[in-house]
């Protein structure tokens, strides 16, 4: 379900970007802006794993400096039938985990000091499990395809705004003008919602999937209330908007974002699925 979803979530935005293609007169710019967003999200796609752990000073270790965690990941990448990836550490008491890579050979998953401290062993392992299912279930992948139909969406938008506000359209087609203004308005506003929905869809299905991989889940369900206690007391600070969606859980402090607004599911929702799994 959660991937018929993904996918009627993607073709709504296509069909959003053709209707602003037809908005601004003609197709040319539509591809224009297309191009233009894939060029983006391409850079972003192929060095957005560098980018993110160079942000939050993740250290890459070795089985030898953590062998607890380092076979952890291992192991849990073995039963997924995956590629080992590159495992890291990030210097933050505030507990959360992300996963991050263009596909599952050149992936990576990173843990805060915080979240190795207050979890148990196998909340621990479920958590990873969740990280891994978004490296098997190819999510940053999914997520450019998302960020780049709605970015070309932002930006035919922009085109339509200028050319209402140089008075491009002739008086004649003033009502078609007007007509393309609200859409310029709107679309983007849309896009964006869709953007998050897609967001959402995915961590339900990598926390179905992670559950399964490791086989319990009530142990990412309790990791997850943890963590979502400990994130209103200890949010980290050095997180940004942009990335927040990569995280297990919202690493902004509570309140940061409106629910309609948020790249997360409610976390009772989640922690619920998670419970009727168990049963």
């Amino acid at each position: 379900m959660n991937r018929f979803k993904t996918a009627v979530l993607l073709t709504t935005l296509t069909l959003i970007m053709v209707a602003m293609g037809s908005a601004i007169g003609g197709r040319g710019g539509m591809y224009l802006a297309f191009i233009m967003a894939c060029v983006m999200n391409l850079f972003s796609y192929w060095f957005s794993d560098k980018i993110v752990l160079r942000m939050y000073g993740a250290q890459e270790i070795t089985e030898n400096e953590n062998p607890a965690f380092y076979g952890m990941v291992r192991r849990l990448a073995l039963q997924g039938g995956l590629p080992m990836p590159k495992v890291y550490i990030i210097p933050s008491e505030s507990p959360n985990a992300f996963a991050t890579g263009r596909n599952p050979e050149h992936a990576a998953v990173a843990a805060t000091e915080g979240i190795l401290r207050i979890l148990t062993p196998e909340e621990l392992e479920g958590v990873m499990a969740h990280e891994l299912s978004h490296v098997a279930n190819r999510d940053i992948l999914i997520s450019t395809i998302a960020a780049t139909i709605a970015g070309a969406i932002s930006m035919l938008a922009n085109m339509v705004q200028w050319a209402a506000i140089f008075g491009s359209r002739s008086d004649d087609d003033e009502g078609g003008g007007w007509g393309g203004l609200a859409l310029a308005i709107i679309a983007p506003i849309a896009a964006m919602l869709i953007q998050l929905a897609v967001s959402r869809s995915r961590e339900y299905l990598a926390d179905e999937s992670g559950a399964r991989l490791c086989g319990r889940p009530r142990a990412l369900a309790n990791a997850l209330r943890k963590l979502d206690q400990a994130s209103h007391v200890l949010p980290m600070q050095e997180a940004r908007p942009a990335t927040a969606h990569m995280f297990i859980v919202n690493p902004l402090s509570a309140g940061a974002l409106m629910r309609l607004f948020s790249t997360h599911p409610p976390m009772e929702e989640r922690i619920a699925r998670l419970e009727q799994m168990e049963r």
